[in-house]
Formats: structure tokens, sequence, C-alpha cells
């Protein structure tokens, strides 16, 4: 269910949190201040406005943290891409760099990217595994291994070759794994449900003036709204409104037509 709601389009995703709240709220408002409920609501009348403030204060904090797990995952999405792209320029700097013609490598190297671009970005975006990246990775790291390299540009270069090649693969590892990270659901749901408790809060804080309750939910459920819908546009690093983009990568395209 989270999930589903997470993958929504943006007024989708917005258009639920509304619509939730906007419930929620409107039923505090009734059960206030309906005739049928009114007698018993007045019963806990009086409560005062910081013994229930603990639990906005629950909310903000598991917000907060829910928040802060979203975006180290997307510095750490953001730190992959650049580590990854930054290995493969190391290799094109390199082989032009060596006294030998390694135009051979360069398009091994040029076609790894086509893949990863055009290929595995899409697919993993959409939950997917592209099948063109893993034979594209083995044709460079065989590139980059052989012994030619080594006898006619020496074993420093070669060597350079090869930390470069493997660290561009461990990048990679680690930006398919943030792509298919989620946040436990679990988290979500508590701080959903925390948000209709400090609803709720709010509504015994106000039995009062029905204008005062509806004004106090109003404001609060409007930056509830905006708050986690933010947060649940950043959920997934590489597709939705706010992700990350292969800019990087893409920029190697452009070095190897030249």
């Amino acid at each position: 269910m989270i999930k589903a709601w997470l993958d929504l389009p943006i007024f989708d995703l917005f258009a639920v949190l509304i619509t939730l709240y906007a419930t929620t709220g409107a039923v505090i408002v009734i059960a206030s201040f309906s005739p049928a409920t009114v007698v018993p609501m007045r019963r806990v009348e009086g409560v005062v406005a910081p013994f229930f403030g603990t639990v906005g204060v629950l909310f903000a904090f598991l917000t907060g943290f829910l928040a802060n797990d979203i975006t180290d995952r997307n510095r750490q999405a953001a730190r992959a891409v650049q580590s990854e792209a930054a290995e493969l320029r190391n290799i094109y700097a390199v082989s032009h760099a060596s006294v030998s013609d390694m135009a051979s490598l360069r398009s091994v190297v040029a076609k790894y990217v086509a893949a990863l671009v055009d290929d595995e970005w899409p697919a993993m975006a959409q939950d997917q595994k592209a099948a063109s990246p893993g034979p594209a990775y083995d044709a460079l790291l065989r590139e980059v291994s052989d012994p030619q390299i080594a006898q006619v540009a020496g074993g420093a270069v070669q060597t350079a070759l090869l930390n470069a090649a493997v660290g561009a693969g461990s990048a990679r590892s680690e930006r398919l794994a943030l792509a298919s990270d989620r946040t436990i659901d679990a988290k979500w749901i508590l701080v959903l449900i925390l948000g209709v408790v400090t609803q709720i809060s709010i509504g015994l804080v106000h039995l009062k003036k029905v204008g005062a309750q509806i004004t106090a939910l109003t404001v609060f459920s409007v930056a509830v709204v905006i708050a986690l819908g933010l947060i649940g546009l950043q959920e997934r690093p590489f597709s939705g409104d706010i992700r990350v983009e292969p800019g990087p990568l893409a920029e190697l395209t452009k070095i190897a037509a030249e």
C-alpha cells in the first residue's frame, strides 16, 4: 500500500495526503460539535495544550528521522553516480595519456556507458534489470586485463586502468543497491498515524470554539501534507520528480565522440 502510494505521480501523491488529513480533520470537527457527540466530548474539555504537545513533538521527531534517512540515501546515490563517472573518466584520461593507441579500449568504454545511460537507467527507474550493462562491463574488464597493455604501455598504466574499472563496477553496484532500497513501510505508516493522532490532540485542546479548532487543524494539516509530500517525492532516488540524473555519465558520451 505504501509502495503504491509513493510510486504515484506528484499530484496524485499529494491528493492522497490531502484526502487523508482532510477526512480525519472533518471527522474530528464533526465529532467535537455534533449534537449526537457533543455531550461525551465535553467530558474531556479542559485538557491543556502542553500535555498533548508531546504527541506533536514525537511526530516531529519521527518525521525528521524519516526525512534524514531518505535524504541520506539520495546523497549516497548522487555520490555513487559521481564516483562511477569519475572512474570511467579516469580510464579515458589514462588511455589518452598512454604512449600506445587505446582506441579499442575507449570504444569498449563508450559502449558500456551507452548501456548504462540508455538501457540500465530507464530500467532502474522502473525497478527492473537491464541485460546489456553486465556483458558490456565484462568486455571492459577483459580489455583492461589484456597483458599486451602492460607490455606496450607499462605495468603502471594497466594497474591504473584496472583500478579505475574495478572502482566503476563498485560504484555501479552501490548505485543499484540504493535504487532498490526502500524505506520500511512501518516507518511511513507510523508517521502517517502519528499525524492523525496529533490532529486528534489538537481537536481535544480546542473543544470550546469550532472556528479555533478548524483553524488549528487546517494549519497543521497543510503543514503535514507539504512536509510528507516533499519527503515522499524523494523516496526513490532515481525516479520520480525529484531524482538523481545520469548527467555525469551522459557527459562521458560526449567525451567519447570527441
